[in-house]
């Protein structure tokens, strides 16, 4: 776990040096949700050629992308969820993150996730269906950097209560953005405090934030918060 969260912490700077990189060259753009086909090497693929050994991930992760365009009134929820692709270490992580769309290039009204490996990011999965979410809120295009660092703290182990854990989800909406941190067991208040106060440490947010039951968002259009922090 130290070495994923040393491995991860030093790619920070790296990464946001690369993210500036990419803002001033908008001539490389790819689709919603897909993963681009560059020409030049991956850092995993480089790595693999150069004798390094991977760095494993304690879990397997994969992210989902939830079209809006592919949407539609009569649809069943989820009918548009897709998966795009599962990493298991360090390095193919960054390979993935480095080629695809983030927060404030989505489209509104898309929803992008990373789940643990296997869980998919419904209700009706039998790992979230006792579950809740912490929720995040910025105005539109500040997510980039919030929604690294949730990814981060993720895939890094950096949780007190880790395996309470099933993934995030960022929303992009009309004049919000939106990060959620899905968990297993809503019941238990002493890990889901927990985990929220260390969600908020860790990505330096200052404001209240608020966790729901997915059983209430389930009954109610306004589902009210059961805990606080």
């Amino acid at each position: 776990m130290a070495e994923e969260a040393g491995m991860i912490a030093a790619a920070r700077a790296s990464e946001e040096d690369k993210a500036r990189e990419r803002e001033a060259d908008p001539s490389d753009e790819i689709e919603e949700g897909e993963i681009e086909d560059a020409d030049a090497d991956s850092d995993a693929d480089a790595a693999r050629r150069g004798g390094a050994q991977p760095h494993p991930l304690e879990n397997s992760w994969t992210f989902w992308f939830d079209n809006p365009s592919a949407k539609s009134k009569q649809a069943a929820w989820g009918s548009s969820l897709r998966p795009i692709h599962t990493f298991a270490t360090v390095e193919d992580f960054w390979s993935l993150y480095n080629n695809i769309h983030h927060p404030s290039k989505l489209i509104m009204g898309a929803d992008f996730h990373c789940f643990k490996y296997k869980i998919e990011p419904k209700w009706e999965d039998p790992v979230c269906a006792n579950g809740g979410k912490w929720t995040i809120s910025c105005v539109r295009g500040k997510a980039d950097q919030l929604w690294l660092y949730t990814l981060l703290a993720m895939i890094g182990e950096q949780f007190e209560y880790g395996d309470e854990i099933c993934g995030a989800v960022v929303s992009v909406r009309v004049k919000q953005e939106r990060i959620a941190l899905w968990t297993k067991n809503a019941a238990n208040e002493e890990a889901q405090t927990s985990i929220g106060r260390q969600w908020k440490e860790l990505l330096d947010y200052n404001d209240t934030i608020g966790f729901i039951f997915h059983e209430d968002a389930k009954k109610d259009k306004v589902p009210k918060n059961r805990y606080t922090v």
